[in-house]
């Protein structure tokens, strides 16, 4: 272990933290998670550039979100700020709410799933890959991890769960450890957005008050281990309370205002993601509307017709027996 107190190829920097050090192009020796975002970014976009190639249309806002998220994974993980993200448990938190509320939704936005069913050649290599997605799809697995009772329980743990068991002082000393936690925070992210905002093929869809339910019990999550955080009067995560001292950094102002991005910086995504399905669903509603208005004028409405025929014979005088 080093003297930063961390084991394996880490640079942690020694100048103080600031906005211009956070985004300095700084990589770490083995930059993992940058490299899958630009493996990621490339996969999407030869998929792309195949569907249009070959005059099919996909659209480009779509394109653009992915890619924005795979940039945001590549400076998020792959700048300055990663370095003092190893030491300061404020940028560890924003990190992880980046990785967990913000990017993922760009990531969905993207439909990788729905390219790669369009993109995948059906020959060869290709038809065994889309024999893959298909038989992921129709996995028992897949219905778990997307499933309500599995995601969320999911998100307790990345907060409390590695927090306040101590097990965070047991991972963050060591390269993996770290890289690992990071890992688990994107992957609990997507795989929590991706039942809410996906518009790809998925093994059930959940409805739209299924998914306000989902984000209103998330949302009370992040915020109240905000407060736990401020409220502190001793460092929850032991490993953060030794920062260099070149850094000239209280621990515990530092965790202050941890705990102030876990309550702020975290409602913001949450409530944005609560404004999109409020609009999806109002959407859904207006279409369904409007196809059963169509339906309507073309072939009518048998039991309303019959029924009005029905009061107008009653009002005329007669007295017909009702059909059973």
């Amino acid at each position: 272990m080093d003297e930063a107190g961390m084991d394996g190829p880490v640079w942690i920097p020694t100048d103080p933290p600031s906005l211009e050090n956070f985004l300095a192009p700084t990589m770490q020796p083995i930059p993992l998670i940058p490299a899958i975002a630009v493996v990621l970014g490339l996969l999407y976009l030869a998929g792309v550039l195949r569907l249009w190639i070959g005059r099919r249309r996909w659209p480009v806002w779509r394109t653009l979100c992915f890619l924005l998220g795979c940039v945001a994974i590549a400076v998020t993980m792959g700048a300055g700020v990663e370095g003092y993200g190893l030491k300061m448990f404020s940028v560890f938190i924003f990190q992880q709410l980046t990785l967990m509320l913000a990017i993922p939704p760009l990531l969905v936005f993207g439909s990788p799933g729905t390219l790669l069913l369009r993109a995948t050649p059906h020959r060869g290599l290709g038809r065994m890959v889309l024999q893959l997605a298909h038989a992921g799809l129709r996995s028992r697995w897949a219905r778990v991890i997307l499933h309500p009772g599995f995601t969320i329980p999911l998100f307790l743990i990345t907060y409390y769960g590695i927090y306040l068991s101590g097990l965070d002082d047991r991972l963050l000393p060591t390269w993996y450890g770290h890289m690992g936690l990071e890992l688990v925070f994107l992957a609990s992210g997507v795989l929590f957005t991706v039942p809410l905002l996906s518009s790809d093929p998925l093994p059930v869809k959940q409805g739209f008050g299924g998914r306000m339910l989902d984000v209103a019990f998330e949302m009370p999550l992040h915020a109240f281990f905000g407060v736990v955080l401020m409220m502190a009067t001793t460092p929850i995560v032991e490993f953060f309370a030794t920062p260099p001292p070149s850094w000239g950094l209280d621990p515990m102002e530092d965790q202050q205002i941890a705990g102030g991005l876990a309550w702020a910086y975290g409602e913001l995504p949450t409530v944005l993601i609560l404004v999109f399905i409020l609009h999806q669903w109002f959407r859904s509603d207006t279409r369904q509307a409007r196809r059963a208005d169509a339906e309507a004028d073309l072939n009518g409405t048998p039991e309303l017709d019959a029924y009005n025929a029905y009061l107008e014979q009653l009002a005329n005088g007669s007295h017909p027996s009702p059909s059973r």
